[in-house]
């Protein structure tokens, strides 16, 4: 058996890989993910349309196996997997995905549930009336020809129909490098706002929103951008249309109300739309919303439940927009290919302006297609007329001549094509009739071919005969607007909190840095009895509310805030703190409590300095934190107290045991810092520090089982300025150097 001598090609890798990676990009560009501006179609869709002309599925007829048409597809035109050309076909025939289907389905296309269509063995198809516009002059010579993957058969390289398809129904798709996203809009805009172009070439974008207001989707819904986002979105291309869900608020008796959805964003599935709903309500992220009900037949129908009456509308409106897909972007990338089959980013403008100037040329074309049709047919109706007017002559050559026809083109001038004409007709033509027929036939021809021309010749009559044909595809395909256009007012403020169900909780952190919130507010007194892990204890806890935000200071100055609701349960012995926030492994935490808005708190670090912070500074948004005690080397946060409302005074006391009162009118309020020195050590640091109201006297509690409280009344011995270093503690003041 020969074989082919095999050659090799010496060349960097790194080219001959850049080489047909191009090659592929191209061909991904040109032959499959961008639409072409002319009929706004992609490869598979325009040979899934051709292939079912072919077979004859026209509206009228009957409908035909969806496998038949997948079959030939593959076979003839597109070498490509079955399931893809099926899933294009679906595509095509429903009218959630489609604002003027193609396809005409009979039995499961799939359902805007997100329900897959049943097999292509079970489901049949046809063409629709557009889709059949759309092919409208493929026979006329509008458009060229190609041969297909094979050679063995043709397809058209375009369609030449007058709809406007790329703009109507939109498209998307995601090429080599490049992508495509274009929203449906309505027909009768369109082609409203491509007459104004016929008459106004250099119409601004302005002008043509005064017809195209903006995308109108199959599915409805609320368009709710301002008129210049839209603006500026056609002019450019590119953007995006933040689009709604159609609610209504309906009042019930007795008071009460529900929110009632009748439409849903295009391209979200009913189904996991009420499954993200659900799931809000069930993780309670939502408190204020109760129920969600699917009562949907044939038009959509979704209840949402708010918790009780006096519930906000608005409130749960806004939040439902930002937690779920009731509020959806669709994105603008009208990147497509141009008549040079080019890839670019039109505007609208351009977009209808380059569909015109195809229209233009399909009218001129299948004007002069028709003109070459009518000069034959004169040219054989002329043979007609003299056969007639010789008629004798005629039949006798043809009685007398072996071979007549070169006879006759001799004598009376004919052609070869009139010759032979003239030798097929019949007997009965020969009638008086049919040569008053056949002169009224080349009157009417001729007059029709001389419109013509007038209409070739001529722009100002091409533009009126498009413009009466775009006012016929209006008249039969037009219909109103679907997608409201309303302006919302800007983003309102939500908070948050009152998404939140507030139920006490009691909050413990061990020793070990075990954080849980139990239910309810236990008595604290019986924290030590609970559970604990082996070599672990209670450290730091308090009564809060799920709505509460939860400050942990950390001893390298930074703080970070958990969210009462976020907290792990009660049972059992909670989680490692370190899996809620990003705490450094060397780090302890040395304070918690709850950042209550309007509270003022006391930090203090191990070398004597501190400083006030308002609560509110202490509220960091992420799992990092954020540094809210700047720390000179080797000290550490020590203390951080709540100040106590009508404190006017600060006790301090350092690991010498001196104690130091002065007012705390002295100490800054800073949002971050070192502070200023709260008292002065020569050994040792900062033991304790507390803030208290100066006519209350100071109090500190007393060691033993008793836990019995001693208060101080009289501080003058220990008054002095900030930063002094103090004296020694009354009587009795605890070993511990701690005031509690």
């Amino acid at each position: 058996m020969d074989t082919e001598p095999s050659t090799t090609i010496d060349t960097p890798f790194d080219a001959a890989l850049s080489e047909r990676y191009l090659v592929y990009a191209l061909s991904t560009i040109t032959a499959r993910s961008l639409p072409d501006v002319r009929d706004g179609l992609k490869p598979v869709h325009r040979r899934l349309l051709w292939a079912m002309r072919l077979l004859r599925l026209d509206p009228a007829g009957a409908y035909k196996k969806s496998a038949r048409v997948v079959g030939d597809v593959i076979g003839k035109y597109h070498p490509h997997g079955d399931q893809s050309v099926y899933d294009a076909m679906v595509r095509l025939a429903q009218d959630f995905a489609l604002r003027y289907p193609l396809v005409d389905g009979q039995g499961n296309f799939g359902n805007i549930d997100g329900d897959n269509a049943a097999a292509y063995r079970y489901t049949e198809a046809k063409l629709t009336a557009i889709a059949t516009q759309l092919m409208a002059g493929l026979d006329e010579g509008t458009v060229d020809f190609r041969p297909t993957y094979n050679g063995e058969e043709e397809e058209p390289e375009v369609f030449p129909g007058l709809f406007p398809n790329l703009l109507a129904n939109g498209a998307s798709g995601i090429a080599v490098g490049m992508a495509t996203s274009i929203p449906p809009h309505n027909v009768s805009e369109l082609l409203d706002a491509a007459a104004h172009l016929i008459d106004n070439p250099k119409a601004e974008h302005a002008d043509l929103m005064d017809f195209v207001g903006g995308p109108d989707f199959p599915t409805g819904g609320v368009l709710v951008d301002s008129r210049e986002s839209i603006a500026t979105a056609y002019r450019t291309g590119r953007g995006s249309f933040r689009l709604r869900a159609s609610i209504s608020v309906e009042k019930e008796k007795g008071g009460g109300w529900y929110l009632l959805v009748s439409e849903v964003p295009y391209g979200v599935q009913k189904g996991k739309l009420i499954e993200q709903i659900a799931t809000l309500i069930a993780d309670k992220k939502l408190p204020i919303l109760a129920d969600v009900r699917d009562e949907s037949a044939e038009e959509v129908r979704l209840i949402l439940e708010p918790r009780s009456r006096t519930v906000d509308p608005d409130l749960l409106l806004e939040s439902l927009y930002r937690l779920t897909d009731l509020e959806v972007r669709f994105p603008l990338n009208l990147n497509v290919l141009d008549a040079n089959r080019t890839p670019m980013v039109m505007s609208l403008r351009e977009a209808l302006s380059s569909w015109l100037a195809f229209q233009f040329q399909v009218l001129v074309r299948r004007s002069e297609v028709r003109i070459g049709k009518i000069d034959d047919r004169l040219e054989l109706l002329d043979g007609f007329l003299i056969a007639f007017l010789n008629l004798d002559r005629v039949i006798e050559i043809i009685r007398t001549e072996d071979e007549p026809k070169p006879i006759m083109i001799a004598e009376f001038s004919l052609s070869d094509r009139q010759g032979e004409a003239i030798l097929n007709m019949r007997l009965r033509s020969l009638r008086r009739l049919e040569e008053m027929e056949i002169g009224r036939e080349r009157t009417a021809l001729s007059k029709e071919r001389e419109e013509l021309q007038k209409l070739i010749e001529s722009p100002a009559r091409q533009r009126t005969r498009l413009k009466k044909d775009l006012e016929s595809v209006k008249a039969k395909f037009g219909d109103d607007r679907r997608t409201r256009l309303e302006e919302a007012a800007g983003p309102r403020e939500v908070d948050w909190s009152a998404m939140i169900e507030k139920e006490p909780i009691t909050v413990i952190l061990s020793q070990r840095g075990w954080i849980r919130a139990m239910r309810g507010h236990v008595d604290l007194q019986e924290i030590a009895d609970l559970k604990w892990r082996e070599g672990d204890g209670p450290f730091i806890h308090f009564h809060a509310q799920t709505t509460d935000k939860i400050a942990l200071f950390a001893a390298n100055g930074r703080v970070y805030t958990l969210g009462g609701d976020k907290l792990p349960g009660g049972r059992g012995f909670g989680e490692p703190v370190r899996l809620q926030i990003d705490l450094a492994p060397e780090v302890e935490i040395v304070g918690m409590m709850v950042a209550r808005p309007g509270t003022k708190l006391l930090l203090a670090s191990s070398d004597g300095r501190g400083f006030i912070a308002a609560a509110e500074a202490t509220v960091a948004e992420t799992r990092k934190g954020k540094q809210l005690v700047n720390l000179r080397d080797q000290a550490t946060v020590a203390i951080v107290r709540e100040v106590p409302v009508g404190a006017d005074s600060v006790a301090v006391i350092g690991d010498n045991r001196k104690l130091l009162v002065f007012p705390l009118a002295e100490l800054p309020e800073m949002t971050r810092g070192q502070g200023v020195l709260l008292q002065r050590y020569r050994d040792g640091g900062l033991a304790d520090v507390i803030a208290f109201r100066l006519g209350d006297g100071l109090s500190w509690t007393l060691g033993g089982e008793s836990a019995r409280t001693r208060t101080e009344t009289d501080l003058t011995p220990w008054r002095a300025a900030r930063g002094a270093a103090g004296r020694m503690p009354p009587m009795g003041f605890p070993r511990s150097n701690r005031f509690s």
